[in-house]
Parts: structure tokens; C-alpha cells; sequence
């Protein structure tokens, strides 16, 4: 999974052999048909995608060789406050902008990437429910310094990153 960040919740993103950006449009310096280009999908965090319940949801599972129309597969869902992301072989992948979810068991696996002015306390509020495998902090210098001040000691395993503008992060 890569992950390259460019401003505000505008992200583009390789997963499971699928290229995908998130709210491609009215991102400064940045020309959108480039941004676009070679993406298989693009969507909006604005609740357009199909919802799902996260507490009842659960990630595929590997096919055999056999099951060729599984391999390769990546879904897209709505959550309130953002998306999921999956692919078979590959962590979830949490896009949250402004709550929360409750999620299953399959949440302490997951990538996380919060974005916005209050992406500390998406972060620590994820943190507390479920602990996901990473978490990614996606917003202003500020956002980044409070988000690591907060919570330095409290991370029991879960990694954390900050996403520079226009950088990519290898997960």
C-alpha cells in the first residue's frame, strides 16, 4: 500500500494492484488531470460512497488460484466521517475527516489516516476504540506537533506517522 497525501482529504492511493484517489478536486498546485491520471477510481469522502456498518463488517478472504475473479478485487465503502478501504491481502485502510466509527476486531489491523484541524483528536479517539496497526496525520504543522505530544506514551504498538504534502508513504 502507498499513500501520497496533497492537502486537505485529497489522497491518492495504491492498494492491491488498484491505483484510487480520494476528493481529486480543489487541491492548490496541484493540476487535477495529473493527480487523476492512471486512476482506476476516484471518489469523495463526502458520504457519496455505499455505506456500510463497520461493527458487522469484515474483510475478505484470500481466494484459491482458482477463484480468479477474487484476486484483485478492491471495495470501496462509505463510513460516517469518511471511507474504508480494502483489498484482499492488504491492511484496511480507515480515511476519516471527522468522527469515528465503532468497528469489529478487523479495526486493530487496519491503516488509518486522519485528516483536517482536529486529526489529533481522530487520532486519539481511534487510538482508544481499537488501536489500529497505524495511524497516519494528514494536516498542518499544529495538527502533527499535538497529535505526537499526545500521544507519544500512549501508542502500545501502534505505529505513527506524519504525511508530508505530496510525499509518498511506503505501508
Amino acid at each position: 500500500m502507498k499513500l501520497t497525501w496533497f492537502g486537505g482529504t485529497t489522497i491518492r492511493i495504491h492498494i492491491g494492484g488498484r491505483i484510487l484517489v480520494a476528493d481529486p478536486a480543489g487541491v492548490s498546485g496541484v493540476d487535477p488531470e495529473e493527480l487523476v491520471s492512471g486512476a482506476d477510481a476516484t471518489f469523495a469522502l463526502d458520504g457519496s460512497l455505499p455505506e456500510i456498518d463497520p461493527v458487522l463488517w469484515q474483510p475478505g478472504r484470500p481466494g484459491t488460484m482458482l477463484d480468479e475473479d477474487v484476486l484483485g478485487e478492491v471495495t470501496t465503502h462509505g463510513l460516517e466521517g469518511g471511507a474504508l478501504i480494502a483489498a484482499v491481502g492488504e491492511a484496511p485502510l480507515l480515511l476519516l475527516s471527522q468522527s469515528v466509527p465503532k468497528a469489529g476486531r478487523w479495526a486493530r489491523d487496519s491503516v488509518l489516516v486522519v485528516f483536517g484541524d482536529h486529526g489529533d483528536q481522530l487520532a486519539a479517539q481511534a487510538l482508544e476504540r481499537f488501536g489500529p496497526r497505524l495511524i497516519a496525520v494528514a494536516g498542518p504543522d499544529a495538527v502533527v506537533e499535538r497529535t505526537f505530544a499526545a500521544l507519544r506514551d500512549r501508542l502500545d504498538g501502534t505505529g505513527l506517522v506524519a504525511l508530508e504534502a505530496g510525499m509518498a508513504l511506503e505501508v
